[in-house]
């Protein structure tokens, strides 16, 4: 076996024995994880909200965790030297930052922000021109507020600065469940999967490296833990703290040099037909190649193999005169891939599924030796609750079981592809999933009067208003879940246990974000703060109009684009055949996913650590590379920390003139 291939089998750490004796989460740890996303959150919405200068909680993982976990391990030493009780413990700190993952993510962008830029649409943008006002009736009192001076104040500001909290209470209960079930979901789906995942397939979940290693070693009574005393480690850091501090300084004194963010190879090719290899941008990712050092050779070459092909196919189609656009449908091969990858996924894990249920229904209990999350029943019971209450929910609303049960399918299987991303690759990249594809597909595959079979127009406009689930990026939330649960693992705490960690933190993360949001939208104004022109208020504009535009003649069904998802189905089941019957394939059916979902962002990064891999493992082999794993994750660390935290928080709370630099990390 080469060193390669040896270097894919390797995770950055494994868990510890089961001698050890298991523990659950301490209260302690829960208060300080809560009011750390207080905090946090306050932050969140200053940066991104009020301000707009920097997306923190698109980062994976989202940087106020990251912030928070060198907070904490920084403290512990002058905590324990002060008092025992004035510090928390390793498992502690695993917890607080477990937590901060999911409830900082739920403020972003994508998730809280998206839903209410969206539901008021259709009452607030209504004109006599874009006939919303038909649709109104569709939208039940439960799911958003319609009171006009409530809405008016949202958008323009109330002079009393206040949140009218009595009709925004339903709104709130029923969006906090809609969204609890979905996490159960999830979480039901992970659970059934997880053992096929990580004990049959030994799966390495990279992206426990960063917390684990910061928090090794910190009960020893030293001031540094051993991960901040490696010379390697403080290299990788100081490459990513100069590329970002020149960066930041560029903006300010344009004499300074400074790399940028990318090298846009496709402007040197401006005649047709190469000028199609358009998007083709070297981004300098530092998170992707730091973290990305830990992900196999095999997965990084395939990646950007096959993004450089498919910007290839673009030039051929050019060359033969094909100028449809959108050509090659990146997106839309990117849904058929992970709806094939998923159905691929649950296949191959269909014995353990089996075995699982039968212990399911046996009412086997949870093997303690196993620490398993729940109890095999307990993990089809919370899948079941939480499908029912879902469907329940939507179909409630004014959506058909079809539409529900198509549109929950799509998502719930890019959920499954990208969590096994995470899990084998620890890509961190929130987006690499076919984000918005799985709402345009219904259409695409169907045409438009499948939404609406009847003359009612409920079905329709409450699969419009759904929009969020598929262009926003809750569903990939799911690669924080397992990966608490990996990390629950392995510093000894009861998986059962960081199973209610998980659960806590979607719900306080969901009611906080909620919270601040309106309360800086009362505020300010959420037109002021670019609600209406931001991608939340206006995709769901679009999505209503192309709801009015329905009425006056349905849209068939898109020929092109439903192609394009039967080919990208048809090149991951090629793929997976491929990797079955050839052992030493060299291209990953997974990667192809990531390339068409969010390669233009991933192919380059990944493309510096296939190189730097392959160098070290033809020059120097197996030592070299772990030697120069803390330098990568010091990479990606410094990169977090100078631009995400540092000049994050500088930024945020300095004053506008230290905001001529903006930080996206999605």
């Amino acid at each position: 076996m080469s060193a390669q291939q040896q270097s894919d089998q390797v995770a950055p750490t494994a868990p510890g024995t089961q001698t050890e004796q298991l523990v659950g989460f301490t209260w302690r740890a829960l208060i300080v994880a809560v009011v750390a996303t207080v905090i946090a959150s306050y932050w969140i919405d200053m940066s991104e909200v009020i301000t707009l200068f920097c997306q923190i909680t698109e980062s994976v993982p989202p940087v106020p965790a990251v912030g928070f976990l060198v907070l904490l391990v920084l403290l512990a030493p002058l905590g324990r030297r002060l008092s025992p009780y004035l510090t928390l413990g390793r498992r502690e700190i695993v917890v607080v930052y477990v937590f901060l993952t999911v409830s900082t993510a739920m403020a972003g962008p994508a998730i809280i922000r998206f839903l209410i830029n969206t539901i008021p649409v259709l009452f607030y943008l209504a004109t006599p021109s874009n006939g919303f006002a038909e649709y109104q009736q569709y939208m039940p009192t439960w799911m958003v507020p319609q009171d006009p001076e409530v809405l008016r104040t949202l958008y323009e500001g109330s002079d009393a600065a206040r949140i009218p909290w009595g009709p925004w209470t339903a709104p709130l209960i029923a969006w906090g469940i809609f969204f609890l079930s979905f996490w159960l979901i999830l979480m039901g789906t992970m659970a059934i999967l997880r053992r096929q995942w990580s004990e049959k397939e030994k799966l390495t979940y990279p992206l426990e490296y960063l917390p684990l290693e910061m928090t090794r070693g910190i009960e020893a009574g030293k001031l540094v833990s051993g991960f901040f005393r490696n010379p390697v480690m403080w290299v990788g850091f100081s490459v990513a703290f100069i590329y970002n501090v020149t960066n930041i300084v560029n903006a300010y004194i344009p004499s300074v040099q400074a790399l940028g963010k990318y090298y846009d190879i496709s402007a040197l090719f401006t005649e047709r037909p190469w000028s199609a290899i358009a998007p083709l941008q070297f981004h300098y990712r530092l998170g992707v190649i730091g973290f990305g050092y830990l992900m196999s050779t095999e997965m990084a070459l395939s990646t950007w193999v096959f993004y450089v092909l498919v910007r290839l196919v673009a030039v051929g189609g050019a060359a033969m005169g094909y100028e449809a656009a959108g050509f090659p449908f990146l997106k839309e091969q990117s849904m058929g891939a992970y709806v094939v990858l998923g159905l691929g996924l649950l296949w191959v894990a269909r014995h353990h599924i089996r075995e699982t249920f039968r212990d399911a229904l046996g009412g086997r209990p949870a093997d303690p030796a196993a620490n398993e999350p729940m109890s095999s029943r307990a993990a089809f019971l919370i899948l079941a609750g939480g499908l029912i209450v879902w469907l329940g929910w939507v179909m409630y609303a004014g959506m058909n079981l079809r539409t529900a049960l198509v549109y929950l399918a799509l998502v719930l299987l890019s959920a499954i592809v990208y969590a096994r991303i995470r899990a084998e690759t620890g890509v961190p990249m929130i987006w690499a999933f076919p984000y918005g594809a799985h709402h345009k597909a219904v259409t695409q595959i169907f045409g438009s009067k499948w939404l609406h079979p009847t003359d009612s127009w409920a079905n329709a406009t409450i699969f419009s208003t759904m929009l969020f689930m598929s262009r926003g990026y809750f569903p990939s939330l799911v690669g924080y879940q397992i990966e608490g649960w990996r990390l629950a693992s392995s510093v000894k705490i009861r998986r059962s246990a960081m199973t209610w960690v998980l659960i806590a933190a979607l719900v306080v993360g969901f009611f906080v974000a909620m919270w601040l949001h309106l309360r800086s939208y009362y505020e300010w104004g959420a037109g002021g703060l670019n609600a209406l022109s931001g991608w939340g208020s206006g995709e769901a504009e679009k999505q209503y109009g192309a709801l009015v535009s329905y009425a006056k003649g349905d849209a068939p069904p898109d020929l092109s684009r439903s192609l394009g998802i039967a080919a990208g189905g048809a090149v991951a089941l090629t793929l997976l055949v491929l990797r079955t019957v050839f052992l030493r394939f060299p291209l990953h059916p997974l990667a192809y996913g990531m390339a068409t979902s969010f390669g233009h962002k991933l192919w380059a990064p990944l493309f510096v650590v296939w190189l730097v891999k392959t160098l070290i493992f033809r020059l120097s082999g197996m030592a070299t590379y772990r030697a120069l794993i803390p330098g990568f994750i010091g990479l990606a660390l410094g990169h977090f920390f100078t631009s995400g935290v540092l000049y994050g928080l500088v930024g945020t709370f300095g004053g506008e003139q230290y905001r001529r630099y903006g930080v996206w990390f999605g």
